[in-house]
């Protein structure tokens, strides 16, 4: 179905946890599996969807919000982050300072914000050493690389997420897990995916500095605004672990998590899965 799928190597985590065997062509989803946290419906607002056929979001509060949207018909599967949390051992080794996701752009808008006084604010914040991790589009933009870079950090990008079927990355999630276990906080300028993965990851999470924007940004769902009222406790240099772990909980749907065989149902990866959507 939806090329989205397969972002970050979305549906290839699932497919590990339901004991399919690998392949360089991840197995089609029939449906919208949510790929990124957000606060509207779990979907990306320029997606088309077809009718009747379902969504899979990762939480209860996503799905009560796709319901009051008329999605139809909606399932909680929790996210794949949290699959991969679960099926991968955490490594005995100590961790060090912080990894820093700048926000970002993508293909169809820029990010536009002064890197130079995020650069200052992450300085007089961070005790420890940090490492930059840039989304592929401002990795590529040598001025916005080297900026960090000569700030002294550590600068890396996790891959390319793929799209339409092409530059699928399988491993995407894997390198930012064992990336977020080495480091003792994690930190970015929004309220975003990478911070509930951090926590759930077992870093201190941290939420501060010019949140920027994008060209041309429309605040849906109430936007910045409203997830700064929502979320007020996940702003700030210091977080509190125990309310953010609870949230990360939550948003990722880590306590909703399916059995392999439910998800293999779900997603018609088994004949039994064909005949039910029948």
């Amino acid at each position: 179905m939806h090329h989205a799928n397969h972002y970050y190597g979305h549906s290839a985590v699932m497919a590990r946890y339901c004991g399919l065997p690998e392949s360089p062509d991840p197995p089609r989803i029939r449906g919208y599996l949510q790929h990124g946290w957000n606060i509207g419906d779990g979907m990306a607002p320029d997606h088309e969807f077809t009718p009747g056929v379902p969504s899979f979001v990762w939480s209860e509060r996503t799905r009560r919000r796709a319901w009051s949207m008329g999605r139809r018909p909606v399932h909680v599967t929790g996210a794949p982050w949290a699959y991969l949390v679960e099926m991968t051992p955490a490594p005995d080794t100590a961790r060090e300072g912080t990894i820093w996701y700048p926000f970002h752009g993508w293909e169809g808008q820029h990010v536009q914000g002064d890197h130079d006084r995020l650069i200052a604010e992450i300085r007089d914040t961070e005790a420890g050493p940090v490492t930059v991790c840039l989304y592929w589009q401002e990795y590529r933009t040598a001025g916005v690389r080297r900026r960090y870079e000569r700030a002294g950090f550590r600068v890396i990008c996790h891959g390319y997420r793929g799209g339409w079927w092409k530059n699928l990355d399988p491993g995407f999630l894997d390198r930012q897990l064992a990336e977020q276990r080495r480091h003792r906080r994690v930190a970015s300028n929004r309220l975003c995916s990478a911070i509930f993965y951090g926590i759930l990851a077992g870093c201190e999470p941290a939420v501060y500095g010019d949140p920027m924007q994008l060209r041309d940004e429309r605040d849906l769902f109430g936007g910045r605004p409203r997830i700064r009222r929502q979320w007020a406790g996940l702003h700030g240099a210091s977080i509190d672990p125990d309310a953010a772990r609870a949230a990360a909980v939550d948003e990722l749907g880590a306590d909703r998590l399916l059995s392999p065989a439910e998800l293999r149902l779900l997603f018609r990866w088994t004949s039994e899965g064909r005949e039910a959507a029948a």
